[in-house]
């Protein structure tokens, strides 16, 4: 890897990069010069994706949506500085409106949103301390726009593209952006069963401009540019990444 990078010197914490986009995140980050610290809750995922990234990578297992696991885990970037967050990690429930209870939302909502927020609330003060800092947060076309039986997701994400610009219009007085990207269709770990699925690739096809499934590492390079000086002036926005699935009809 080569030395220097547009994020030479900057500390990166990902949210959910033991695989799928977070890793690819990560991976990307760390190729710009950043050092990268990749969460999850997988512990023994999480070593084997930090070797995968390199050595500016090292993991730091925690449960997001545990308040206690996340207050050690701020303890310990404190210590180093923090320049970037990107909060990936997340969590989805397909089930239609009439299975869905009370629990379930809030066991959703707590890592789609809540977490975020208490992430993001942790991390300011240690952004600000270094003059400047950025915030990322990964939602989805699902914020825009609408199917049956996604209800809740639905609703997070959405709530979440909200939150950015909330965050945004807090936190700028201290030069931290805070920006998103909502993802559309990726071909990840997560989504094997649709990747493999005629049906969905027919469907990718005629519905996206661009007629295929996203890479993970095309989600990677737009938040490296978000997180890196020649976004300075641009916050409380979301870009769409989904190969014209929304722009179009």
């Amino acid at each position: 890897m080569a030395e220097g990078g547009a994020l030479s010197g900057r500390v990166a914490l990902v949210t959910g990069a033991g695989r799928g986009l977070g890793l690819a995140i990560a991976r990307r980050l760390a190729a710009e010069g950043a050092a990268v610290w990749l969460n999850g809750r997988d512990e023994a995922a999480l070593a084997r994706a930090a070797d995968a990234v390199g050595r500016r990578a090292r993991p730091l297992a925690f449960d997001i949506a545990d308040d206690r696991a996340t207050a050690r885990a701020f303890d310990r970037l404190a210590e180093g500085g923090l320049d970037i967050l990107v909060n990936n990690a997340g969590q989805r429930d397909r089930r239609q409106l009439e299975v869905l209870d009370r629990a379930a939302v809030r066991a959703l909502m707590e890592v789609n949103l809540v977490a975020p927020f208490d992430l993001a609330r942790r991390a300011a003060p240690l952004l600000a301390a270094r003059g400047q800092g950025r915030i990322v947060n990964i939602t989805s076309i699902a914020a825009d726009i609408a199917r049956g039986g996604d209800a809740a997701y639905t609703a997070s994400k959405g709530a979440l593209a909200a939150l950015t610009r909330a965050l945004a219009a807090e936190l700028g007085g201290a030069r931290i952006t805070v920006n998103a990207v909502a993802p559309g269709f990726f071909a990840t770990e997560a989504n094997h069963a649709m990747v493999s699925d005629p049906a969905v690739a027919e469907h990718l096809r005629r519905r996206t401009a661009l007629g295929r499934w996203g890479r993970p590492d095309e989600i990677a390079g737009a938040v490296a540019f978000l997180a890196g000086d020649e976004a300075a002036y641009i916050t409380g926005q979301t870009l769409s990444i989904d190969g014209g699935y929304t722009s179009h009809f």
